[in-house]
């Protein structure tokens, strides 16, 4: 353990200072689903005020067109809200990238709208943790660096995008162009209720499959027709079984169908691949095309694929590692048990480490049951890990972040 400095004590005296709790209990009450372009244009707008606090260029970019696939197998242009972009001192010694996204999994419908204390530091609500709390311990933590004796040392961008909950289509470019030249990166991911970091990720891939058979009547005569949804359905067991150590394999829908009457002529399979390594991806592209030519042969269909591996697999490099390990020394010196593990969910931080630059990505608060209305926040996490990014980022300005042939 290290004693800190007076420099040090002031930097988390103004981390703690932070109205955090206020601003998660405010954002958490605006619907903010990633289908949602009123509530996104809503939260986009109260976080450029929040974060306007801070000195730089601050704009409100507009994604990159998407294509999707409709049910019926269309290709249409998907819109997406706005990602909030902050850059600061771009020509600094030191520059990081910090990320975040304003968008969660609830649709404006959904019924899990409401916040709720659960105990006296366990607040129920959504987005409470993934992600609005990280984004208040990203803000608090910037804004005491901002008060420290270093800020001209360090430079940072921060993007905090519409679309993350979906893949992050949209903001793909935007958060690639941001990367660039960083030396390390945080990404406001919630970390486990024991306050566990994510460490190496799989990747993950999203694809649709347009199947198209042969109408037929199905009794007088289904052997003239090409049943569109039982190739589809077959392809989805093909696909299924050959998951094997290097990769995971979700088959997770098949629309399509119509009357009992009726051979089905189309439908689409929506399937999602978690390899572990960019060698497995490369498994999995080979084995798509395979089972694709073997289902079209068997079954007499045509069949079209769209999509792809939006998230790159995340290895422990050891520019990863010796990042990691600048995050553990600082916890300790707060007094946080800081450990990690290799998980099999993925998010932006998988994209920035793609691009070369070493993150962690799980610097947000502490909570648990992500993805559902018993989503919750530890709101004590909210001081404690907004101190340990400042104190991170400030020894990064002091070039503290070491690793063979580099130093931040």
């Amino acid at each position: 353990m290290t004693i800190l400095s007076p420099e040090e004590r002031r930097l988390l005296e103004q981390a703690a200072q932070a109205p955090m709790l206020d601003q998660v209990q405010r954002w958490s009450t605006i619907n903010s689903g990633s289908r949602n372009l009123a509530g996104l244009a809503t939260m986009a707008e109260l976080l450029a005020d929040a974060f306007s606090t801070l000195p730089g260029t601050l704009r409100l970019v507009d994604g990159t067109p998407v294509e999707t696939v409709s049910a019926d197998g269309r290709t249409l242009t998907s819109d997406h809200g706005q990602h909030l972009h902050l850059s600061v001192r771009p020509d600094a010694p030191v520059r990081i990238l910090l990320t975040g996204h304003m968008d969660t999994v609830f649709p404006i419908d959904h019924p899990f709208q409401m916040q709720r204390w659960l105990a006296p530091n366990i607040l129920n609500g959504p987005g409470v943790a993934d992600m609005k709390g990280g984004i208040a311990v990203m803000l608090a933590a910037l804004s005491a660096i901002e008060t420290s004796d270093v800020p001209s040392t360090l430079g940072y961008d921060v993007v905090i995008n519409s679309d993350e909950e979906v893949g992050s289509p949209s903001s793909a470019a935007l958060l690639r162009q941001a990367a660039s030249g960083k030396v390390a990166a945080f990404t406001y991911e919630p970390a486990l209720p024991d306050g566990t970091l994510a460490g190496a990720r799989a990747g993950s891939g999203n694809f649709s499959i347009i199947v198209t058979g042969l109408s037929a009547h199905a009794g007088r005569n289904p052997d003239d027709g090409r049943n569109a949804l039982l190739a589809a359905a077959d392809l989805a067991l093909r696909l299924k079984a050959a998951s094997g150590a290097g990769f995971s394999c979700n088959p997770a829908k098949i629309d399509g169908g119509g009357p009992n009457n009726v051979v089905p002529d189309h439908a689409v399979l929506r399937v999602n691949f978690r390899p572990r390594t960019p060698v497995d991806e490369d498994i999995v592209r080979a084995l798509i095309d395979s089972a694709m030519a073997d289902v079209a042969r068997d079954h007499g269909v045509t069949l079209h694929l769209h999509g792809g591996f939006g998230r790159p697999p995340k290895p422990m490099d050891a520019r990863a590692l010796a990042l990691f390990q600048l995050v553990q020394a600082c916890g300790t010196d707060l007094g946080i048990a800081i450990g990690w593990r290799d998980t099999g969910g993925v998010c932006d931080g998988n994209n920035i480490a793609a691009c070369g630059v070493p993150v962690v990505d799980t610097m947000g608060v502490c909570g648990g049951d992500i993805h559902s209305d018993a989503e919750f926040l530890l709101t004590d996490s909210l001081t404690e890990r907004a101190q340990l990014s400042a104190l991170a980022m400030l020894r990064m300005a002091q070039g503290r972040y070491k690793v063979e042939g580099m130093t931040a």
